[in-house]
């Protein structure tokens, strides 16, 4: 499990705002302590409601990394989606589903022993915090567990995954304005004052809803992109050339054999190192015929040696495990085919 720094700050702001706030009666003493009771109710919530979703994952043999806790909520970081969008719906209701039924549970030890003090008050946040979380979750958009439920409607009536997330990701930044702009609205034509607790909560529910739908519409481009992605495609046809070429005949063989790369081999044809590109194009034209081509190239690390036929998410997995400007790309048979350039993998993300 994985708790965000920025949770403390969260926290205690909220502590510090709902403390003050004309929402709790009481004693200052007596509303900070209900206040921090409340945060830590809801996280543990949160976690409860994560966990859920988690065991439901698991038991359709999807597997999970790990649980994150953010400012704002949970994250259940399940390495794959539901292959279905009747699996996608069972995954995202078990944890609003389990948050509502905590709170029922809460609402009726209530209602049966009839508690006061300081355990009535605590099972009474324990009820809030889950139908809070409970209920807010339910909300028909991304990043929200209700969204992902909407997801998988559209999913299952148009036979898209990708046009199912696209609807409910806008479905989210409406929901976002909504929450930002409905609430104070409401206060406004009520007669009452706005409470600087109410435009800050709300202002920074909005903006965490905003962002996860602005991030689920990137995963989206970047999945469909990802079947066009291929180191072959991608790469740089590479000619090899000794260490002791000069750069002026290393360039001029490249250009006479259409390749824009020039890899390092030793006496066995073996490549040892990646001409760097930068360092070419910042040598001078009148020093190149002295300078040999293998003062300018970098050691291949075998990690860096890249099959030509990766390509989708084996080739971004491959990059990110061990990151550099180029790659070398090899055939099946060992022979270098070329170089794969970090910026044109970047490129073919461009707009994303």
């Amino acid at each position: 499990m994985y708790i965000s720094p920025y949770w403390f700050l969260i926290a205690g702001l909220f502590v510090f705002l709902y403390g003050n706030s004309a929402v709790l009666a009481g004693s200052s003493g007596v509303r900070y302590v209900v206040a921090a009771a409340f945060v830590v109710l809801l996280y543990v919530s949160v976690l409860i409601h994560e966990l859920s979703h988690s065991l439901v994952a698991r038991g359709f043999g999807l597997p999970v990394r790990r649980i994150l806790l953010y400012p704002l909520g949970g994250f259940s970081e399940i390495e794959q989606e539901p292959p279905t969008p009747g699996r996608e719906f069972l995954v995202s209701a078990a944890g609003p589903l389990l948050s509502l039924i905590l709170a029922a549970l809460g609402y009726a030890v209530l209602l049966v022993t009839n508690l006061g003090g300081l355990p009535g008050l605590l099972i009474q946040q324990l009820v809030w915090a889950n139908l809070l979380v409970g209920l807010f979750n339910l909300l028909p958009g991304l990043p929200l567990d209700g969204g992902r439920m909407l997801r998988a409607g559209v999913w299952k009536a148009t036979g898209r995954p990708g046009t199912a997330t696209i609807v409910a990701a806008w479905a989210g930044r409406v929901l976002a304005v909504a929450v930002l702009v409905v609430p104070v609205a409401l206060i406004v034509s009520a007669g009452q004052q706005v409470q600087i607790f109410d435009v800050v909560w709300f202002g920074v529910i909005a903006a965490f809803m905003w962002v996860g739908a602005g991030q689920s519409l990137r995963v989206t481009r970047v999945r469909e992109r990802l079947p066009g992605l291929q180191a072959r495609t991608l790469g740089r046809r590479a000619i090899p050339i000794p260490a002791s070429l000069p750069l002026a005949e290393a360039i001029r063989r490249a250009d006479a054999a259409g390749a824009r790369a020039l890899v390092i081999v030793d006496h066995e044809d073996k490549p040892i190192a990646i001409v760097n590109e930068s360092a070419v194009t910042a040598t001078p034209p009148q020093r190149r015929p002295w300078i040999d081509a293998g003062s300018l190239a970098r050691t291949i690390d075998s990690s860096l040696i890249l099959p030509a036929d990766l390509s989708g998410m084996a080739l971004l997995e491959a990059v990110r495990r061990s990151p550099a400007t180029e790659y070398l790309l090899v055939e099946p048979s060992g022979q270098v085919y070329g170089v794969l350039s970090a910026s044109d993998l970047d490129h073919a993300f461009a707009g994303v």
